[in-house]
């Protein structure tokens, strides 16, 4: 693949805490990724938007709120609206194991826990990148 991995990375709802998000950000740069980091309180519609706006191959949700239900299947169902079924919703945060077994039965990718490395979260990426080709329109 040539192209440059391209991400979102995003805090959603009220959740203030966005440490681990830029620590992510900035391991997903040095690994050789372009990153756009949106910032705190992002609706669902506005972190889709960004996702289509900026051409993303993945969109990173940092949840600590308790609201990862929530906010997951909602950005999910955008981007199922949307028709974004070559691009990769993945996250970390405080999820509890079966809330994690239940999301990505929904259909999101990897949930990084506390403890989970920056080279874990970025090889995860490249790797289902380099695994799901983005189909030509």
């Amino acid at each position: 693949m040539n192209e440059k991995i391209r991400v979102i990375v995003a805090k959603s709802g009220l959740d203030g805490h966005d440490r681990g998000a830029k620590i992510v950000a900035a391991a997903l740069r040095d690994a050789g990724m372009e990153v756009i980091y949106t910032g705190l309180r992002q609706s669902a519609e506005m972190i889709v938007e960004a996702a289509i706006q900026e051409d993303v191959h993945a969109i990173g949700i940092s949840v600590l709120s308790g609201a990862h239900n929530t906010i997951f299947k909602k950005i999910l169902t955008l981007m199922k609206e949307k028709q974004m079924d070559d691009v990769l919703l993945f996250g970390g945060g405080i999820i509890p194991d079966e809330d994690i077994k239940k999301l990505k039965e929904l259909g999101v990718g990897e949930l990084f826990t506390p403890g989970a490395s920056t080279s874990q979260i970025s090889n995860y990426v490249v790797e289902w990148v380099k695994n799901h080709p983005r189909q030509l329109v």
